[in-house]
This record gives structure tokens, sequence and C-alpha cells, in this order.
């Protein structure tokens, strides 16, 4: 690129909240507990491990919004794009907690009316819809508590392409507690 050269969008920032999802989780993935009476549960292990990238209703979403990454994308690396990250939600209702939700939003700040977009469950659908980590528990949640986690992303040593995902988080309220680390493969 020239110097002084711009690069559009020229911000990233990705985010992370907690979604009820029963039906589609005992659909996809508790399915597999009994496939016509058979215990195929070995696939059920196997299946937990792939982020579902897929569209998820805003009324899914059972908790705050965080920030777990923001990229200057003029002056990032690829060595950037591996990242680390603490996050702390906080549960908006009394409910099941299924599965994390992660999304983008992408800025254009170099322009003379700046604009943004975001893939969020909240905004308009975009082919790039939404990445939804199942979890090994099922939750039961509090309007107030809050469940701290970790999640840290890098590219896979056999394919650039895919991503290696690590999930850990605690979570002890009043009605369930659990205490996990998840990998996840995204081919």
């Amino acid at each position: 690129m020239k110097p002084n050269g711009l690069i559009f969008p020229d911000k990233a920032s990705l985010y992370i909240t907690a979604i009820e999802d029963g039906d589609y989780k005992n659909e996809k993935i508790n399915f597999w507990d009994s496939v016509y009476g058979f215990d195929m549960s070995v696939m059920k292990n196997i299946s937990i491990v792939e982020p579902l990238v897929d569209i998820v209703e805003k009324e899914a979403i059972i908790s705050n919004v965080v920030s777990i990454l923001d990229i200057d994308i003029l002056t990032c690396t690829k060595e950037d794009l591996d990242f680390n990250a603490n996050f702390n939600l906080t549960f908006e209702r009394d409910d099941y907690c299924h599965a994390l939700v992660a999304y983008f939003e992408c800025q254009f700040s170099q322009i003379h009316k700046p604009i943004k977009f975001s893939t969020g469950p909240h905004a308009h659908p975009t082919h790039w819809k939404q990445t939804v980590f199942y979890m090994g528990d099922e939750l039961v949640v509090k309007k107030g508590e809050t469940i701290e986690g970790n999640i840290s992303c890098v590219k896979n040593n056999k394919n650039c392409r895919d991503l290696d995902i690590n999930i850990s988080y605690n979570f002890d309220g009043l009605s369930s507690s659990a205490c996990r680390e998840q990998i996840y493969k995204l081919r």
C-alpha cells in the first residue's frame, strides 16, 4: 500500500454474549443421545466442538454484550489476529443459558461521514451470521448473575484457514454452577 493509503473497512470489533437456545441444541446436539433408540452420544461429543454459524434471533440473547477484540485493520498484523480475552457477562433475565455467541462489527471511520455495520443478532441479517458455541452445561441463570470466562483464538497449525478456539467459563449461580474449559474447531 502507498504511504498514507486507506483501507476499508478500517476498524473491527468482536463481541460475545450468551443465549437461550434449548430447542436447537436438543434438535442438533442432544439428538445423538438416542438415535432411534441407539446411543450415539459419541457423535454428540464431536458435534459440540464445531461452532455453529447461523442466524441467532435477538430474543434469544439473555446477557449483556462485551467486546473481546478491537482491531485497527490499517495497522494490525496477522499475529494480532491470534488473541486471548477475558469476559464477564451479566444475565438480564431468569432463563437457561445454552451457548455463547460471537459476532463482529466493522467501521469505515476514514470517510467524510463515518459508517459502521454489525453482524449481531440485533442487526439486519448478513451472510456472515453469528458463531454459536454450545456449552457442555445447561445453566439455570437468574437476572443479575454473572458468568466469567476467557476466550482464546489461534490459527490451526495444519490449516491456517481453520481456527482453534478455547473457551473457559466459571458460573456460580443460585440454581446451578459450572466450571469448564471447552475446545472448539472452526473449519
